[in-house]
């Protein structure tokens, strides 16, 4: 069938992906997988790129898009941390908190929080910025701060006890919605392209 090259971030990769992608390289046996992973948007044509799995609402009017599901938004941090600087039970707690934010612009610039009636955006000013959401977990992991995670990323470790949950009456429930896009080509689809888009469909979705 030939090569694909897909495009996702990091957490997709690690969480979703490398669990099922042996299945998908066995059901069609034809298909060599190039695997780019990054949170930068990347311009799929100039990048040459196939599928590219996606985060967050979509800006181009020539990508296809086929939604995988969505999911909620969580503040965590490790028990080391939170033994060393206590857990944030308010807005104000967390102006004396290790923020990690992420290095590049995303659809949101901080962290949405209740206040009041309504929400605010709170700054993800800390002193550590991280290209990528599964270097955000890795650092909120070894005690480094505060990150606001993509819960489908962090539920091994909350469940494990490796991270713990902060903040969460603040939470406004805000969900991600993520979409494995492709350029719109005027007709048929490779065949290897539309067997990766079924097969992220069936096996690819997230909560």
């Amino acid at each position: 069938m030939g090569r694909i090259r897909l495009n996702t971030s990091a957490s997709y990769a690690t969480h979703v992906l490398a669990p099922i992608m042996p299945a998908f390289l066995e059901r069609h046996p034809g298909v060599t997988l190039d695997l780019v992973q990054t949170d930068m948007v990347v311009d799929l044509l100039a990048e040459r790129t196939d599928v590219a799995v996606r985060a967050g609402p979509l800006k181009s009017s020539s990508l296809v898009a086929r939604k995988l599901g969505d999911t909620a938004m969580v503040v965590v941090a490790a028990p080391s941390y939170l033994a060393r600087f206590g857990a944030p039970e308010t807005l104000e707690d967390l102006e004396s908190h290790h923020r990690l934010g992420f290095g590049y612009v995303r659809s949101v610039e901080g962290w949405p929080m209740k206040k009041g009636t309504g929400t605010i955006i709170v700054p993800a000013v800390g002193r550590v910025q991280v290209s990528d959401g599964e270097g955000l977990r890795l650092l909120a992991l070894n005690g480094a701060g505060l990150a606001r995670l993509a819960a489908f990323s962090v539920r091994g470790d909350i469940d494990a006890g490796r991270l713990v949950p902060v903040l969460e009456h603040l939470n406004p429930g805000d969900r991600e919605a993520f979409h494995a896009i492709h350029i719109g080509q005027g007709g048929p689809l490779p065949s290897r392209v539309r067997a990766l888009l079924d097969f992220l469909g069936e096996r690819g979705r997230i909560s």
